[in-house]
């Protein structure tokens, strides 16, 4: 690879700096190279120091050398210590984003994995997205993109997410369903599956009990099953949720199809806490991301688990090198 995979640090407050200098300093400096983290300088120093890692840190046009590559994007007001809810952590959070996007989008940069930002500081911010993936789609330009949750053994995308349990269901539409087939399939494609089986869940109860426990099943997401079959996708549904992430964690799937946020992320989040990934798909860039949130709690006590954040930088790469 000749471009680098540009980190973003997250939230200023949370966890990002300590599990981004922790993985990179669990890193060769020849794999470390391949990466930039893009962030506060100051915060990340702070986060060596309550590490413990032995890290240097080094500007973007410094020499070549084995510490870790800065791009420093400042914002005025940030609190300088860690737990702290702050509107401008939020705004810091959205410019890291907006620099990775114009780099990657430029062809600057291979790819963005991002640590963790606090939703209420961003929207405090004057940002009101819902999290990074509807972040990811305006400043892309793209008109909809959708969250994988990618783990060994189990891989989930989502109808919908962060939206209420009411919403969700109003957003499964068998265009959504058949759209979000199409996206999954071509996904699990490019990361090596020629022929990925896919199983679409249901919403209701046993998939609704041919209109005993509702009809959505059979008039939202049903169609837009047949239609992907149709298209030649080997994919079944829908299937009763609380049965089908069992069979797909045992081998029987290689991608679930998820109705909502908490259907998909709890089965992953039971089995795979610390080495989930979120990837967005959908953008004309790639994105993958820790799937845990800032930790105000931890944070800056040198407590916080890199594990996450190797899975998510390992994810990248091979995307990446996928993309050429």
């Amino acid at each position: 690879m000749t471009k680098r995979i540009v980190i973003t640090m997250g939230d200023p407050s949370g966890v990002g700096a300590e599990v981004t200098v922790k993985a990179m300093a669990s890193l060769s400096p020849e794999a470390r190279r391949r990466y930039a983290v893009i962030g506060d300088p100051d915060t990340l120093s702070r986060a060596i120091a309550a590490s413990g890692v032995d890290l240097e840190l080094r500007e973007e046009d410094a020499p070549e050398g084995d510490g870790l590559t800065v791009i420093p994007v400042p914002v005025q007001g940030l609190p300088g210590r860690f737990g702290v809810l702050s509107d401008a952590c939020g705004e810091a959070s959205f410019r890291y984003i907006e620099k990775a996007v114009a780099l990657t989008t430029s062809g600057a940069a291979a790819g963005i994995v991002t640590a963790p930002i606090n939703k209420e500081a961003l929207n405090a911010a004057g940002h009101h997205y819902d999290g990074h993936t509807g972040m990811l789609a305006h400043l892309t330009g793209s008109k909809a993109s959708w969250m994988l949750l990618a783990s060994e053994t189990l891989n989930v995308i989502h109808v919908s997410t962060h939206v209420s349990l009411k919403d969700a269901i109003g957003r499964a539409t068998p265009e959504r369903v058949l759209e979000t087939i199409r996206i999954g399939h071509a996904h699990m494609q490019r990361y090596g599956l020629a022929a990925p089986r896919i199983a679409v869940a249901g919403i209701n109860p046993h998939c609704g009990e041919n209109g005993l426990f509702g009809r959505e099943d059979d008039l939202q997401i049903r169609p837009g099953v047949e239609a992907a079959r149709a298209e030649g996708i080997d994919v079944q549904g829908p299937i009763s949720a609380d049965t089908l992430f069992y069979r797909a964690h045992a081998g029987a799937f290689d991608l679930v199809l998820a109705q909502y946020h908490d259907q998909g992320h709890i089965p992953v989040k039971l089995i795979a806490f610390d080495t989930a990934v979120n990837v967005s798909l959908g953008l004309p860039i790639d994105r993958c991301s820790v799937d845990h949130g800032t930790a105000f709690d931890i944070a800056g006590t040198g407590r916080a688990n890199h594990a996450n954040m190797l899975c998510a930088l390992d994810y990248a790469q091979k995307l990446a090198i996928g993309r050429g």
